[in-house]
């Protein structure tokens, strides 16, 4: 297969650019609080209910869970762009709401409203609709990247805008991010290939039960139940054996997340030159098995904890991109969109799990049980994979407005 194939076209490149960041901003909205909402919620009516300041967090990723599904189907059956603008609306409508808001109900109920506007799934399969398979998984890259960089870049923004802006500042500040994003919908996005017929209910059946897809969406329900539950001690650790106060911790997230980009483009590019995806993918769950199991022994240590951290990222960011693109590769084409529907539901059900998870397990073990924990799961999983069996690969044309690429395995 030449060089050039592996290269994105003009236009693959402006899809996924502007895809991974309307992606970036969905998950900005989840983690630009994090680092100061506890804090301000004391200020709110209501917050002495602790259990509504954990719910006015958690509810986002729940809401998206619920719709993540119903949305990937509509973006089958009605279009990918459509059901993105309508999402986007959804989104900043919760953001403003959240804005308004005088006491923690509201605040609850902007959040609920912002996940609904769950465009995740309609997302990913835009970019996979936009792009060849030899080039799917640096598309996705985009997206895992996205996500790690806007993690560790709120930790370091979000006290700083909020002493700058307020809380409310926050919420419709990314209130118009995502109208500025439904413009980038519209007049950025190259328009994607057509797509086949809505999927029939035998294709529902397909992308429930199919065991490849199984084993991915598990993968990514653990996966972001592990990054959840791991910050629930990290930030501790953090401050008890780095001694560094929580409005410094980004200075440790946003090297340590810039370095593992750097470190986990050569073993991808390499996976899907050379066939090895395989290898690859499974390699990345044996290191993340082995790092937390490292970090329930040494998260005391400041040098062992940075350095584990960063073996996290480089492992988290190469299954982040590797996942969303199996998955747009293993599924019927036109039922792509319900399948990353699925996808995406598993994911923010992880994130939810992996918060409660972390807090319960912190609360009554301790937090090298965490980390313990984390490993467990994560050999399950390493198990569950090993027969997995990587997609066809296939040579594609260019995506072409004009009609959808052709194909051969």
């Amino acid at each position: 297969m030449p060089k050039s194939a592996h290269r994105f076209t003009p236009d693959e490149r402006r899809a996924s650019a502007w895809l991974a960041a309307i992606f970036a901003l969905r998950m900005l909205g989840l983690f630009l609080i994090l680092p100061v909402f506890a804090v301000h919620a004391r200020s709110l009516p209501g917050a002495q209910q602790v259990t509504l300041v954990g719910l006015a967090i958690g509810i986002y990723g729940l809401t998206q869970a619920l719709l993540q599904l119903p949305l990937g189907w509509a973006s089958d059956r009605f279009g990918r762009k459509p059901v993105i603008v309508v999402g986007l609306l959804v989104f900043a409508l919760g953001s403003f709401t959240a804005a308004a808001a005088q006491d923690l109900t509201g605040v609850i109920i902007g959040r609920a409203l912002q996940g609904a506007g769950a465009v995740s799934a309609a997302v990913t399969a835009l970019i996979a609709d936009s792009t060849r398979e030899t080039v799917r998984t640096k598309a996705m890259a985009m997206v895992g990247g996205s996500i790690g960089l806007v993690f560790a870049l709120s930790l370091v923004a979000g006290p700083w805008l909020y002493a700058l802006i307020g809380m409310s500042g926050l919420f419709a500040l990314t209130g118009t991010l995502a109208l500025g994003g439904i413009a980038v919908v519209l007049w950025l996005v190259p328009q994607p290939p057509r797509h086949g017929p809505a999927a029939p209910s035998s294709r529902w059946t397909q992308a429930l039960v199919h065991p490849e897809l199984l084993r991915l969406h598990g993968g990514i329900f653990v996966l972001h139940m592990v990054q959840m539950a791991m910050f629930v001690a990290v930030p501790v650790a953090l401050v008890q054996h780095l001694g560094l106060p929580v409005q410094r911790h980004g200075w440790v997230y946003l090297p340590v997340v810039l370095a593992s980009f750097a470190l986990m483009l050569p073993p991808l590019l390499w996976g899907e030159r050379s066939g090895h995806v395989r290898a690859v993918f499974l390699g990345s769950v044996a290191l993340l098995a082995l790092t937390m199991a490292a970090l329930g022994w040494w998260w005391q240590q400041p040098v062992a904890l940075v350095a584990l951290l960063l073996a996290f990222f480089v492992g988290f960011n190469i299954l982040e991109a590797s996942l969303p693109s199996l998955v747009s590769r293993v599924a019927p084409p036109s039922a792509k969109g319900l399948a990353l529907g699925i996808y995406n539901t598993a994911q923010s059900l992880g994130l939810f799990a992996g918060g409660a998870l972390g807090g319960w397990l912190a609360t009554h073990w301790g937090y090298a049980a965490v980390f313990h924990v984390c490993a467990g799961a994560l050999w399950v999983w390493l198990v569950l994979a090993w027969p997995m069996r990587p997609p066809s690969r296939q040579r594609t044309a260019p995506a072409s407005p004009d009609g959808p690429a052709s194909a051969a395995v």
